[in-house]
């Protein structure tokens, strides 16, 4: 055992081209899209950021496209109200009140599941308030086309960039994929941002592992469960101040990492 775990240390990989992938090439005209973004105190470009995202998307000819906006408590300013003013006049929005909400990460899962529900062969996962680029969905439904299970947005890897945010964001970013990428078994620049897409069997996957993060690391720990599938990045424009990584998220962080650790020593990662 203690060998296997050295050799695991020291050769971390993405293993996408022993498995094959779970999704074949598609013609757009046939995908249903479905478009998850958790939204909290964004009155102020709800609903710019809603349309050009939709409008996107739209252009690119699937044969539906769905924007799931996920709300909760969390938002207490007029997003709610504007949103579903829009969702009025679209009929591609569908605004999802969750007041059950604890964190974050339970808005995504809701959001994951609505998409599901909904029949959506591909999913989009984008976070609002233009901290994520609109301009940049296409990339990722080119690539998704040529096979793959699942498509990262990256920061860090070549043409990407990290706009507006604290150095110590930064760090915690860069040096949190070093450090997720050894222990892991992962060989992706990007380990700890959003803004991805997923086929339809992927996302289910990933669910089916479960979610055990109640912070940041959830973004992680789903690049994790997809470390055996055929995966690629494409660089993204991250432009906006990020949330502070708090003691509670670090532990979170810390604790979660360590036990997909094990489970990867185990063989059941």
């Amino acid at each position: 055992m203690q060998s296997r775990s050295v050799s695991l240390i020291l050769k971390p990989r993405m293993e996408t081209e022993v498995v094959k992938s779970m999704r074949a090439p598609a013609q757009l005209s046939d995908v249903s899209l479905g478009i998850v973004c958790p939204m909290a105190n964004e009155e102020i470009c709800a609903t710019s950021f809603t349309s050009e995202v939709l409008e996107k998307c739209r252009q690119e000819g699937f044969k539906s496209v769905t924007f799931f906006a996920i709300l909760d408590q969390k938002s207490t300013d007029r997003t709610h109200d504007i949103l579903d003013d829009l969702a009025a006049r679209r009929s591609d929005l569908r605004v999802v009140w969750a007041p059950q909400n604890k964190c974050v990460v339970d808005a995504y899962l809701v959001g994951y599941r609505e998409a599901l529900t909904a029949g959506c062969d591909w999913v989009l996962e984008i976070d609002a308030g233009f901290s994520h680029q609109p301009s940049d969905i296409s990339q990722f439904f080119a690539r998704m086309r040529e096979g793959y299970d699942c498509v990262f947005g990256s920061r860090f890897c070549r043409g990407g960039s990290i706009k507006e945010s604290s150095l110590r964001r930064y760090l915690i970013s860069r040096a949190g994929s070093i450090v997720s990428n050894a222990l892991l078994g992962t060989s992706l620049k990007d380990m700890t941002g959003g803004f991805e897409l997923f086929s339809r069997s992927t996302l289910q996957h990933v669910l089916d592992k479960g979610i055990r993060s109640r912070g940041p690391f959830f973004q992680t720990e789903i690049k994790a469960y997809c470390r055996r599938l055929k995966v690629v990045e494409v660089p993204i424009q991250y432009r906006g101040a990020s949330h502070q990584v708090g003691s509670a998220a670090l532990k979170d962080s810390f604790s979660n990492l360590w036990r997909l650790f094990q489970l990867r020593l185990q063989g059941e990662l």
